[in-house]
């Protein structure tokens, strides 16, 4: 894997925060959020709708009700009152971290030009990296559709992936651990306290 840059390493130190949203809030949201001094990330995805007399192209959420926000110094209050925030994801009552990793993971396949798009979340499935291309070093697992092979990037904590077109030759195989289930460990929603 290439090594970090001293921007990328300080990137590191700051954690990224998953904010859940009312239905269709969350362009809105994140202006808002924006607009208060806080580092958002909304992954959007274009699609075409399709109505009787026209095709129209929308930028759509890749993750629906979901944003990533950075909170250096946790000030849960201005993000809660936001209107159309329902709550910041977490486990115990406490905010829940994103890893780094799976949020530039993300960011780079949104900023390829192999069309990302929403998927379902897998739990089982072959971990691969992608060793070639414009997404090289990408971890993901590997899901075969007929003649098509994808590669599907998740964000484990919120249950939500994100699939993309790639070629068979260029995947290796990543030894990794199998997940194991964990009696009561279950993502929720918490709303938090200020």
């Amino acid at each position: 894997m290439p090594t970090l840059d001293p921007m990328q390493e300080n990137t590191l130190t700051l954690a990224w925060y998953a904010v859940y949203t009312r239905h269709q809030h969350e362009k809105n949201v994140a202006r808002v959020l924006e607009s208060k001094g806080l580092e958002v990330f909304l992954p959007l995805y274009t699609a075409i709708h399709r109505w009787k007399d026209r095709n129209k192209r929308l930028l759509l959420p890749l993750f629906p009700c979901y944003l990533f926000v950075r909170n250096p110094q946790e000030l849960w209050q201005p993000i809660l009152s936001t209107p159309g925030v329902h709550s910041v994801v977490g486990f115990s009552k406490r905010p829940a971290t994103i890893p780094w990793v799976e949020l530039e993971a993300i960011r780079r396949l949104v900023g390829s030009d192999l069309g990302a798009e929403p998927h379902p979340f897998l739990v089982c499935g072959a971990r691969v990296r992608l060793r070639a291309g414009p997404l090289q070093g990408i971890e993901g697992l590997l899901l075969r559709k007929k003649t098509i092979w994808k590669l599907v990037v998740s964000i484990e904590m919120l249950q939500r992936a994100v699939a993309v077109e790639v070629d068979a030759s260029i995947v290796e195989p990543v030894s990794a651990p199998k997940p194991q289930s964990v009696a009561g460990f279950c993502p929720i929603q918490v709303p938090l306290a200020s």
